[in-house]
């Protein structure tokens, strides 16, 4: 029997064809990886391995990933206000490092040199995954028979009926990715720009017209840019997202569609459900906006664009990412306080911010009634000299 394979399993119908295909064609162990960044419980995990084990995997492990992502990952997106094109939160690519992570550390633990994914060759993953394994694991030898062959869900579903397998009509239907930073969707929809996403095709979220929750307010205390309590009660980082996850869910807060560009230089569209990162971003907005000064957020908010174009690029061992963290981490340093926000009918609105280090004074100045740091000749004269540059251009230009 040739080397083992070490495979990247997600537990969706892409691996687990991998699986059994792997094995006939190679003839190798396959080794099936599961990396947890949804916050998984015991019979969930249990049941995970228990699939790869049923599609023929040899050994099935679920790793945890989820400290590793909010640690590596999530908390630099959290401090940079990270949204791809103003709009998606990253919900898949801020996982594929700690997933590609986990599983190239098992590989150099058991000696295997070979590992899987189930990538296809017209999305972001393979980039990503391919990047890091071997950035990781120099030498390795990356396996994609989804990518290689061209396969589609239709034919990996035949592949794996015609084998005595059974597959489910909404596992071929649509592709979801689960995490605790959000939930992507994929189908038929998503292909193209002019269809849309049904609501039931959403996992989590119900449809728009049964909201039934009653809306509610919360606090979310943030030290130093991170998030720390909920409602006055200190909670670490995990327990602390899984709570506003559920809070999220129940009021149907970040369901959302994104268009944008590819690794590959085509458009992609997908559909997503973020309660988390939309809640969170929300409220260290708001305190950010409170607590930097102007140039602060705008050198931030450029440097928060670069990093998540480079992390959604495939590009997170770049060492000019390890620079861009060190920048949050010295500017996030005064965004600390509190933020209320209300939820409810889908909703997250910012309703009011406090903090020890806010730049809000009204003893200088309320801004639009009047002020008590300087007089109105001041002003007027601020106001000329202001527009003198635009005055002086305009003057000389046809």
């Amino acid at each position: 029997m040739s080397s083992p394979v070490i495979l990247a399993y997600s537990g969706g119908l892409d691996t687990s064809f991998c699986i059994p295909y792997l094995k006939e064609t190679l003839g190798a162990e396959i080794h099936a990886v599961s990396v947890d960044c949804v916050g998984l419980d015991a019979p969930a995990r249990a049941a995970l391995e228990a699939k790869a084990r049923h599609f023929g995997a040899d050994t099935a492990l679920v790793l945890d990933g989820t400290q590793a992502l909010y640690t590596d990952v999530l908390r630099w997106l959290i401090r940079g206000d990270v949204l791809r094109d103003r709009t998606y939160p990253l919900c898949v690519g801020a996982e594929r490092f700690v997933q590609a992570d986990r599983v190239a550390a098992y590989a150099r633990q058991v000696g295997a040199t070979r590992i899987a994914h189930g990538s296809t060759g017209a999305g972001n993953d393979q980039v990503r995954f391919d990047v890091a394994l071997r950035a990781l694991l120099p030498g390795c030898e990356v396996i994609t028979p989804i990518r290689d062959m061209g396969l589609s869900r239709s034919h990996t579903t035949a592949w794996l009926r015609e084998r005595g397998f059974e597959v489910s009509d909404s596992t071929t239907r649509y592709s979801i990715n689960d995490g605790i930073w959000g939930t992507t969707i994929g189908g038929a929809e998503t292909t193209r720009p002019d269809t849309a996403l049904p609501f039931e095709a959403f996992p989590h979220l119900q449809d728009p017209a049964s909201f039934t929750r009653t809306p509610q307010e919360i606090v979310i205390g943030f030290e130093a840019g991170l998030p720390v309590s909920l409602d006055g009660q200190a909670l670490p980082p995990l327990p602390l997202l899984a709570a506003l996850r559920d809070l999220g869910r129940e009021h149907g807060i970040g369901r959302g569609m994104h268009l944008g560009d590819t690794i590959l230089g085509i458009k992609g569209r997908i559909g997503f459900e973020a309660p988390v990162a939309t809640i969170l971003l929300a409220a260290h907005r708001e305190l950010e906006k409170l607590t930097l000064t102007k140039a602060q957020r705008l050198i931030k908010d450029q440097l928060g664009d670069t990093y998540g174009l480079m992390l959604h690029e495939g590009q997170f061992y770049d060492p000019a990412m390890r620079d861009i963290e060190a920048f949050l981490e010295a500017n996030q340093q005064p965004v600390t306080g509190s933020v209320t926000l209300y939820l409810g009918y889908g909703q997250c609105l910012p309703r009011a911010a406090s903090s020890p280090y806010g730049l809000m004074n009204s003893a200088i100045a309320t801004y639009g009634e009047e002020a008590a740091g300087w007089t109105g000749a001041e002003a007027r004269a601020f106001c000329k000299l202001v527009g003198m540059s635009t005055q002086i251009a305009l003057s000389v230009r046809p």
